[in-house]
């Protein structure tokens, strides 16, 4: 039996969540020229995770370690058991490693590689997954100016210029586990309509 993306994918979120607890998981999210398979959220980090089954190659990954790197306190890469032997030559040390094996029609996973702390990311990457509602929240959180008629870019840019590093970082991470994702296009809509 071959394990794809789609028949890996809900056994690997209870999988997580039976390893890390509460947790929140985002689906095809895009960073820079690539898509993150996976985006799973803890109280206070936001990690990547990017799965090849066996039915994928490792073409484009050299690409998107780069903007995983960007985008994410800690990465992993699960693989296909085709791909255990070789899935460390590919990713950075500081990238988790959880294989994935058929068994008995399920899927059964093992941590190869615990992920670290990646040295790369950039808390600039990591605001731009936030929508305009959530910078209007944290605009208001850090009693910072309404600047109603100006860019998303520039609000993200003020929030990095005024609010501390690490709690600006703790409170992205917070309003990722708390946003409501059925209701987004509600809430992008009213706010386009109120501004």
């Amino acid at each position: 039996m071959m394990l794809y993306d789609r028949t890996i994918r809900e056994p690997l979120f209870d999988w997580l969540e039976g390893r890390y607890g509460k947790q929140r998981i985002l689906e095809e999210i895009v960073i820079g020229k690539s898509r993150a398979d996976v985006v799973l959220v803890l109280s206070s980090e936001i990690w990547g995770i990017e799965i090849k089954s066996d039915a994928d190659t490792y073409t484009r990954l050299s690409a998107q370690v780069k903007d995983y790197n960007r985008y994410f306190d800690r990465n992993i890469l699960v693989v296909g058991t085709r791909h255990a032997h070789h899935a460390a030559e590919h990713v950075p040390d500081h990238w988790g490693i959880i294989t994935v094996e058929p068994e008995e029609n399920r899927a059964d996973f093992y941590e190869l590689r615990k992920p670290g702390e990646n040295p790369k990311v950039k808390l600039e990457k990591q605001i731009t997954l936030l929508w305009r509602p959530e910078l209007v929240q944290l605009q208001k959180q850090f009693h910072l100016p309404a600047y109603a008629q100006k860019s998303k870019k520039f609000v993200q840019e003020k929030l990095l210029e005024k609010v501390p590093s690490k709690e600006l970082k703790q409170a992205i991470s917070e309003v990722l586990f708390e946003l409501d994702y059925t209701m987004i296009e509600e809430t992008i809509e009213a706010y386009r309509r109120t501004h």
